[in-house]
C-alpha cells in the first residue's frame, strides 16, 4: 500500500494548490499539518535525503526568524536543521512524501514526479 504525506500549511497557496492536484488524482494523502505538528530532527534529516537536498535548500531563507536567528552564517548542517525542527515555518512548503521519495511542491505540479 502506497504511502502518501503532506507537510501542509492551510494559509499557503502553493500548499493549498498542492493538496488539490493530489485529490484531483483521486488521491486521499495524510495531511500533517507541520507548523502544529512540528517534524522531528529524525524526520527533517530523513526528508532531506529523501528530497536530496541540502539543509538550506528547504529553508524559508526570507522569513524574519530566519534572520533574527542568524542562520544565513550558520554552516553547520545539523544546528539548520534544529532551527527547522524548532522553528518549522522556516521549512519550505508543501513537502509530498511518497513511500521512499518526496518533492517539494514549488511548482505544485512539481509533486506528480513522484505519483
Amino acid at each position: 500500500m502506497m504511502s502518501l504525506v503532506i507537510w501542509h500549511n492551510p494559509r499557503c497557496s502553493k500548499s493549498r494548490q498542492t493538496l488539490a492536484i493530489l485529490e484531483e488524482k483521486g488521491l486521499s494523502p495524510e495531511v500533517r499539518l507541520y507548523l502544529e505538528d512540528a517534524p522531528s530532527v529524525d524526520e527533517i534529516k530523513t526528508a532531506l535525503t529523501q528530497l536530496g537536498k541540502a539543509p538550506r535548500e528547504i529553508m524559508r531563507t526570507g522569513e524574519a526568524d530566519y534572520k533574527e536567528q542568524g542562520l544565513k552564517d550558520v554552516e553547520d548542517d545539523t544546528a539548520l536543521v534544529e532551527a527547522m525542527h524548532n522553528t518549522p515555518k522556516l521549512i519550505e512548503r508543501p513537502i509530498v512524501f511518497k513511500d521512499d521519495q518526496a518533492r517539494v511542491g514549488r511548482p505544485p505540479e512539481s509533486v506528480l514526479e513522484i505519483l
